[in-house]
């Protein structure tokens, strides 16, 4: 059974070696084909048959092995779901070995076929998100890492550009090594001298001052393990997969009018996953100075131009940007995946290699997905996937997240407790009026001059409505049928408004009456006796309060 990859290449899966009958293996190779209609990648093939494999070596073990697949029973099925149902990886075993068998016609109905479409509960994802202090670590020793990179290729280039331009003096130490720079930038590897026994060693070593990397095509190209470093810091910035940096255009400079001041890049962002038609984003990023995104995009153009170069007039209409020398002069394609090699230049970033980078500089396992993991949950929306994977897959799982909503909780419960204290009678029930307080549409009014919100000429500038929230705000029986038959009225308006209008305008004030007229306050008993008491006069301020035509 043959696979082919997005690339066009392919790779043969040979079924006749798993342990179970012949018609059991070609069952599952037809399923198997069936499915990898939709797969664009090796790995993904590479997976599925891994858990297929895992499959028919639990089926071989059982008592009486099924010779076909149409010989499946529940039992059996639920035997190999009980086996891995409780961890991560088992759950994902599961899902893709189901993905295959359910391709098969003869199971696609009946008591086996609702066995095998109960629901499997995602995998709890692995990987958390960086804590600060991690974080730092992992992006400062890739920084200074690329950085000294890119310093080292930026002082030969711009000594081999001196040299081009005839401004290096003839026969002196600087135009000897740019003769070297050149032969580098053309070839990707420092001159070398051949023994007549074999073997060869770097020309002019005391000249270079050495012949690791560093001193000889390093001077112009990254090392692999810097282009990871690279792609480290880039992820810390903008979230990027992983997979991006195998197959990542170099950005263009999008056009700019009369702009000298900086350069807004073009990014294109592949997304594996996203289905036909929506494998590209296009990102815009802008260089405005050394603390700006963009500048990262500045220096990885830079240190990877050479490399660029070459792979361009080696195989023309080629210019991806994450580049690098590989260690060996012609690497081989071992990854049908990801892009070949192009003469002694490689591309892109393996999860190998993050792993390499990262213990070198002993850090743990791979950046990649716990710094993506990072930014994703700092950025508060999707980069490269859906919201609903955002939400399930990211946000949810991460502790750093959980952590913080406690936060955001506490915030939100103390919010909705201030609001409903603001929506709530605010002042003081007497039994008998104060000759001193001053009388209100509303209430007596103990203190103007003290009122919350204060006119700008002086004493109070409230709604008469809101002084049913002030503390200066005095209640008594003779309020009673005005206010009752208020909150009959604004009750009656729920009717005719719509529910925005009426909780913008009238849901406070009615809370604040229903809350005076609760049993700790008026009580319901003596606010329904007060609407026999309505004057005409109380109706007159009421009707007037709910047009709006009283000015405090």
């Amino acid at each position: 059974m043959t696979v082919t990859n997005k690339a066009g290449h392919k790779k043969n899966y040979d079924f006749a070696e798993l342990p179970v009958a012949e018609p059991m293996q070609h069952a599952l190779a037809t399923a198997f084909a069936a499915r990898s209609r939709v797969w664009t990648s090796h790995l993904t093939a590479e997976s599925y048959r891994r858990n297929i494999g895992l499959f028919a070596e639990f089926l071989s073990e059982l008592d009486s092995p099924p010779d076909d697949l149409d010989d499946l029973t529940v039992a059996v099925l639920r035997n190999w779901r009980d086996r891995h149902i409780s961890t991560s990886t088992g759950k994902s075993v599961l899902s893709s070995v189901r993905a295959v068998l359910q391709r098969d016609p003869r199971i696609a109905a009946g008591l086996v076929a609702d066995e095998l479409a109960r629901r499997i509960p995602k995998p709890t994802p692995s990987k958390q998100g960086y804590e600060e202090s991690e974080r730092d670590r992992v992006m400062l020793a890739a920084e200074r890492q690329f950085r000294a990179a890119w310093l080292r290729i930026g002082e030969n280039t711009r000594l081999l550009n001196r040299w081009r331009e005839g401004c290096v003096p003839e026969g002196s130490r600087e135009w000897r090594i740019s003769e070297v720079l050149d032969h580098i930038a053309r070839t990707g590897e420092a001159p070398r001298t051949f023994h007549p026994r074999g073997g060869s060693s770097v020309t002019n070593r005391s000249l270079l001052g050495g012949w690791g990397p560093e001193k000889t095509w390093g001077r112009l190209f990254l090392t692999r393990e810097e282009l990871t470093a690279l792609a480290v810091v880039l992820t810390g910035r903008f979230g990027w997969n992983l997979s991006v940096y195998d197959r990542m255009p170099a950005p263009t400079a999008a056009p700019s009018a009369g702009e000298t001041a900086s350069v807004t890049y073009q990014v294109q962002v592949e997304k594996r996953r996203a289905g036909g038609g929506r494998w590209f984003s296009t990102e815009n990023i802008t260089d405005s100075g050394a603390d700006s995104a963009g500048r990262l995009i500045t220096r990885a153009l830079e240190a990877t131009a050479h490399a660029r170069n070459l792979v361009g007039r080696l195989k023309p209409g080629t210019d991806l940007l994450m580049a690098a020398r590989d260690h060996r002069s012609e690497p081989k394609h071992g990854d049908l995946d990801r892009p070949a090699p192009v003469g002694p230049v490689s591309f892109g970033v393996s999860d190998d290699m993050g792993k390499r980078w990262s213990r070198s500089h002993k850090l743990g396992g791979s950046p990649f997905q716990r710094s993506r993991r990072t930014v994703v949950t700092a950025e508060k929306r999707p980069l490269q996937h859906t919201r609903g994977t955002h939400e399930s897959t990211y946000v949810l799982p991460d502790k750093k997240v959980q952590r913080a909503s406690r936060d955001d909780f506490e915030d939100g419960a103390l919010e909705a407790l201030e609001k409903a204290l603001a929506a709530v009678f605010g002042g003081k029930v007497k039994d008998k009026p104060d000759p001193e307080h001053q009388a209100t549409a509303t209430v007596d009014c103990e203190d103007e001059e003290s009122s919350p919100w204060p006119a700008p000429a002086g004493g109070c500038g409230a709604d008469f409505l809101l002084c049913l929230a002030c503390s200066n705000a005095h209640v008594h029986p003779g309020h009673h049928p005005r206010l009752a038959h208020l909150h009959q009225q604004i009750v009656s308006l729920r009717s005719v408004l719509d529910d925005h209008t009426f909780r913008e305008r009238w849901n406070d004030h009615l809370l604040r009456l229903e809350d005076l007229r609760s049993d700790k306050k008026v009580g319901p008993a003596a606010w329904k006796a007060a609407l026999a008491r309505v004057s005409d006069t109380d109706r007159t301020i009421v009707q007037l309060l709910l047009k709006d035509d009283l000015a405090p």
